[in-house]
């Protein structure tokens, strides 16, 4: 599909509310919209492409599945990704890095289930303070186990991504290093916000290549006051690449959600 406008449930956790599944089955929704209303009102601002992080979910029994699958159907929005923000693939201890494989695999069961084309998983949680990077046991691991939770997913019709997030993907080398060792076909997810420091820049533009999609994510170091050229440089190196895929809006900031996300937006339907 073309590049497209997408929008990540985290850029709007205030107006959900804090939804958190828990497996004991307890559940918390307090927000001014419900993740039921979410599709209409996304559409209702021109975005068709949904991707919705794994705590937002209030309930996943099969009826509340359902009646997702309704709305997305009846606003015409697009279920693109489950953003999965739990589970470490390379976790140290064997057994509990099978309990962390097992909980993803849950996870990857009900993006089948919700008709989501996309699994978003973390490639690790480990911190690799070495050079010597394609030997690392860590980026070895995550290799493997992306691998495995590709070949999981495909049979359920779901493709797993990773992102630059977290300990083990936060450098350009070590997340490539990566995608090179595994086996398997594995979307990238590239997050403007997530690289720090002197080279954002060059770590972006050495993964946007390789991006599947893309996390527009704006900085407001005050409120209201938008960093437009940074964004707009991050959207460049994108254009550069010949990204061709949805740009998810993340919005995380004090200030108005909605406001904010209309302000980047404007700068990304500009590119598309």
């Amino acid at each position: 599909m073309p590049a497209r406008l997408s929008i990540s449930s985290w850029s709007l956790h205030r107006a959900l509310g804090s939804v958190f599944h828990k497996l004991d089955g307890s559940t918390r929704e307090n927000g001014d919209i419900s993740l039921l209303e979410l599709p209409a009102k996304i559409a209702e601002r021109g975005i068709k492409t949904l991707e919705i992080c794994h705590f937002h979910f209030p309930q996943v029994d099969d009826d509340y599945i359902n009646s997702l699958r309704t709305t997305l159907d009846e606003a015409g929005v697009e279920l693109f990704s489950i953003l999965i923000d739990e589970g470490d693939i390379t976790h140290p201890d064997p057994e509990q890095r099978q309990k962390e494989m097992e909980q993803i695999q849950f996870w990857i069961e009900i993006a089948s289930k919700c008709g989501a084309s996309h699994a978003r998983v973390i490639a690790g949680c480990t911190d690799i303070q070495t050079d010597d990077v394609p030997q690392h046991e860590a980026i070895q691991l995550s290799a493997r186990n992306l691998a495995s939770l590709a070949q999981f997913g495909k049979k359920l019709g779901v493709k797993v991504t990773t992102e630059n997030f977290r300990q083990t993907g936060k450098r350009a080398d070590h997340l490539l290093a990566i995608l090179d060792l595994c086996q398997e076909d594995i979307g990238l997810c590239a997050d403007f916000g997530n690289f720090k420091g002197d080279d954002k820049y060059t770590e972006l533009a050495a993964i946007l290549p390789k991006a599947t999609s893309v996390h527009a994510k704006a900085e407001w170091p005050v409120v209201g006051e938008m960093l437009r050229d940074e964004f707009t440089r991050c959207m460049n190196l994108a254009a550069e690449a010949e990204f061709d895929g949805p740009y998810s809006l993340i919005f995380d900031s004090a200030g108005s959600e909605w406001d904010s996300l209309a302000e980047i937006q404007e700068v990304v339907t500009s590119y598309i």
